[in-house]
């Protein structure tokens, strides 16, 4: 039996198989609101076999957007536009899952694919951070968060919460890699405050587990709460493995379930040794010495590869982001490798 194809139950959700579909921004929304390309984007990823589909990193406020076309959830408007993409997404037999964000210092930039680098000439917006250093030249100067501020963004964090399951939603991930708000509170390259949300690893980590907390009272009991974390900055002097697993036994203690094992994007200047498969040491190390359940992500691009990471207990999910734009039916095409049962929509059963 393929360990791929199995199912897993996290709380009162069952996944029907270990294949996610990883948050990737789709930079397509215009104030915040999700529009048909991210019916179809996402469904597809349903109607290709995934049995979890992650929507991208999704603003819990307008100033948390990366870019001015970032999806949102602050709003009943954006927990209405969001319905009919989650209705559909389980009517395929997936689960749908949201990614809560929010950039801070990253924040107010051109998209990938528009003129120009880094901060916006027109339509931006003050953004924030731990302290008032820019992520690089090119990005905006924040602004540093006061106690009260940071305070009053937790409740922001739990109020996107309580939308995303009005919404369908039926698994929330927390944001705290890649560089964003939380991962810039957690790593001492981005966090030299003194106050109590600085300081040692106790002081940078209060904010997460307050939003963590949050978060976990927001959807209830029965929700699965996933936190994605970046392992490790890549740089000296900043996070590593080993502050990660003390990171990730914190976060479960607060309520987390899975922790989304990913790395850096905090140093505009780290080099990462890309390569297949190159983040799943770090998940397997998370795993096994905070004695939590994790998802690993990374240049995972072959059915034999994704099977071995579970077989190897390195994980106990497997997340793909670019192999799955590349082939939205990648799970059907790797339960075919794997030998393991597939029921395609009947719409689609004569081509499999």
């Amino acid at each position: 039996m393929s360990l791929l194809f199995s199912p897993l139950t996290i709380r009162s959700v069952t996944l029907p198989n270990r294949i996610v579909v990883s948050p990737m921004c789709q930079y397509s929304a215009e104030d915040g609101l999700p529009d048909n390309w991210h019916l179809v984007h996402l469904g597809s990823r349903a109607v290709g076999g995934a049995g979890l589909v992650f929507a991208e990193a999704t603003a819990v406020e307008p100033a948390g957007r990366i870019s001015p076309q970032d999806t949102g959830i602050w709003s009943a408007a954006h927990v209405e536009a969001w319905r009919p993409i989650t209705a559909f997404i389980k009517a395929q037999g997936a689960v749908p899952g949201v990614q809560l964000g929010h950039a801070g210092r990253k924040a107010s930039v051109y998209r990938p694919w528009d003129d120009g680098d880094g901060a916006v000439a027109e339509g931006g917006w003050q953004t924030v951070g731990p302290t008032d250093q820019p992520f690089s030249a090119s990005y905006p100067v924040p602004q540093a968060l006061a106690p009260a501020d940071v305070e009053a963004l937790v409740e922001t964090f739990a109020q996107a919460a309580r939308n995303a399951v009005a919404a369908g939603f039926e698994v929330v991930e927390v944001h705290a890699a890649h560089g964003y708000l939380l991962h810039q509170f957690l790593s001492p390259l981005s966090n030299t405050r003194t106050d109590e949300y600085g300081g040692d690893q106790a002081g940078r980590l209060r904010f997460p587990l307050a939003v963590v907390r949050a978060v976990r009272a927001a959807v209830g009991p029965d929700l699965p709460v996933f936190v994605r974390v970046s392992a490790t900055d890549w740089t000296e002097g900043g996070l590593t493995v080993d502050d990660t697993v003390e990171i990730a036994r914190a976060l479960a203690h607060a309520g987390a379930d899975v922790i989304d094992v990913s790395t850096g994007g905090n140093v505009a200047t780290a080099r990462v040794p890309v390569g297949p498969g190159y983040q799943v040491p770090f998940a397997d190390a998370v795993r096994r010495k905070a004695e939590v359940a994790t998802a690993a992500v990374g240049m995972i691009t072959e059915p034999h590869q994704a099977e071995r990471i579970l077989a190897d207990e390195a994980a106990d999910l497997v997340l793909l982001a670019r192999e799955l734009l590349r082939d939205p039916y990648w799970p059907r095409r790797a339960a075919a490798a794997l030998g393991a049962e597939d029921t395609p929509p009947a719409q689609y059963a004569r081509a499999f």
